[in-house]
C-alpha cells in the first residue's frame, strides 16, 4: 500500500496515545474538561473519562494492528487484515465524530485544536475506507 495509507494509520494512532493516557491517567486538564462535559448528560464525570480512555486504546491498538499488517504485507492478501483495517478506520472514524459533537454540544466553547484533531482523524480514516472499496475484491 501507498506511504499515504501508512501514514494516515501512523498519524491517527500517534496522536490519540496522548489523548487516552491524560484520560485513563487522570491528568488534571482531562478531570476538568470531563467533568464540565458530563453535567449536561448527567452521567458520573470520572466514568465517562475512563470509558473514553479505553475506548480510545482499543481505537489506538486498532490503528496500531492496521499499521502492522500493511508494513509486513499482510494487506489485503488475507481478507480478515482487510476486515481489520476497515474496521479499525470505522469505529477511529465514529468516536471522533462522537469527539466533534462532545465538544461542540457538551463544552461552553469548543477547544479548537481539538476539533482540528478529531477532523484531521475523521478525514483521513474516511480517506483509508474509500481506498479500502477496491481491495476488497482483492482479498475474496
Amino acid at each position: 500500500m501507498s506511504k499515504f495509507f501508512m501514514f494516515t494509520h501512523f498519524f491517527n494512532a500517534a496522536v490519540l496515545v496522548r489523548f487516552a493516557i491524560s484520560k485513563l491517567f487522570a491528568w488534571p486538564i482531562s478531570v476538568a474538561a470531563f467533568i464540565e462535559m458530563a453535567k449536561p448528560l448527567g452521567i458520573d464525570p470520572t466514568f465517562f473519562r475512563i470509558f473514553t480512555g479505553i475506548t480510545l486504546t482499543v481505537v489506538i491498538l486498532g490503528y496500531s494492528m492496521s499499521l502492522y499488517l500493511i508494513s509486513n504485507k499482510e494487506f489485503p492478501k488475507k481478507k480478515e487484515s482487510v476486515y481489520l483495517v476497515g474496521a479499525s478506520n470505522l469505529l477511529g472514524g465514529a468516536v471522533m465524530v462522537g469527539a466533534l459533537f462532545s465538544e461542540f454540544l457538551l463544552r461552553v466553547s469548543p477547544k479548537w485544536p481539538l476539533v482540528y484533531i478529531a477532523a484531521a482523524i475523521v478525514i483521513f480514516s474516511a480517506l483509508n475506507l474509500y481506498r479500502l472499496r477496491g481491495t476488497q475484491a482483492l482479498a475474496s
